[in-house]
């Protein structure tokens, strides 16, 4: 159960009274959403430095087993518990709608663990503001990869860019930063159902399905606050499957009738050269002609089965429109 602090009008009120410089620069009520799991070594710093430069911070202490609710109240934000993990995408649905009760007009997400700069906020906002997009996905890799970074997790982070993009349908240069910011408009379309880190996907897909104009602005991160117990290879593989099984569903044609496609007509050119070395007087061979019948059989039910998906996926967009 959570346990939620209530807010309303008197605590946004007393919010921007604390912050002029923010409502000096815009009239747009700015909140900070923070998940955070046992962070109690920078919750306090992150709080109190992101406070500047928004009205509200939001902390969502996803069953944290240390003080991290404790001092990220003291530290001024509003604190909401839950009392076991949930996950970032638990987190960020009670966020948002915390958000929502505050009278945000735009919604920022940060990681808790210092690796974002709260200065950048300004930067991250700016093209909502002014009207230019509802969603802004700050990119570490917008100018190419960092050089600095180790091999596997460039590799890593490509694979996965391409891989979301492909089922989101944009072009996006780091889809797994934690530093975005939305129009409080949005709330509505994402789906907050990814466990683990894999949600950074899952909105870019929703964001790219509900047709947000979405930019990226430059950011910073420090890795040397990198607390994350999490292998990154494991997470690289937790966040792709879970993309594979949302394209399985979503876009059928390119996960299952393409790859079925490639696979039977595999089968029907082996089969092609095995007859055309039978009429010559050769041998058919008990192995590679069974590995052709195979392809073809599990191709050709892996294309009809994404026909047949495709077609349901699309009576039920028509069924939703209507």
């Amino acid at each position: 159960m959570n346990n939620e602090i209530p807010v309303g009008k008197s605590t946004q009120h007393t919010a921007q009274k604390q912050n002029p410089c923010v409502q000096g620069t815009s009239p747009q009520n700015i909140t900070v959403i923070l998940p955070a799991f046992n962070e109690e070594v920078s919750i306090g710093s992150v709080v109190l430095l992101t406070r500047y430069y928004a009205d509200s911070v939001i902390v969502v202490d996803d069953g944290s087993s240390d003080r991290t609710a404790e001092i990220a109240r003291k530290a001024g934000a509003e604190v909401i518990v839950h009392e076991v993990n949930k996950g970032k995408g638990a987190a960020l649905k009670t966020g948002f709608a915390a958000a929502d009760n505050l009278g945000a007009d735009i919604i920022v997400t940060m990681d808790s663990d210092g690796q974002h700069n709260p200065a950048e906020i300004p930067k991250l906002v700016d093209p909502i503001i002014k009207g230019e997009a509802d969603m802004v996905n700050g990119s570490r890799y917008l100018n190419g990869l960092d050089k600095n970074t180790p091999a596997y997790r460039r590799v890593g982070q490509t694979i996965l860019d391409r891989v979301t993009n492909l089922n989101s349908g944009l072009e996006i240069t780091d889809s797994q930063s934690g530093f975005r910011a939305f129009a409080a408009s949005t709330k509505d379309i994402f789906r907050f159902t990814a466990q683990g880190m894999a949600i950074e996907s899952e909105m870019l897909a929703d964001a790219g399905k509900s047709g947000l104009r979405i930019a990226e602005v430059e950011i910073g991160v420090r890795y040397d606050v990198d607390c994350s117990t999490v292998n990154p290879i494991k997470h690289g593989f937790g966040v792709l499957l879970m993309i594979l099984k949302d394209i399985e569903f979503n876009k059928p044609l390119y996960y299952l009738t393409v790859p079925g496609v490639i696979l039977g007509m595999s089968g029907f050119i082996m089969g092609a050269f095995f007859v055309q070395g039978f009429t010559m007087g050769k041998s058919l061979y008990f192995g590679p002609t069974m590995l052709m019948i195979l392809f073809i059989i599990v191709g050709s039910f892996m294309a009809l089965t994404g026909l047949l998906l495709h077609s349901i996926s699309a009576i039920l967009k028509e069924t939703r429109a209507a």
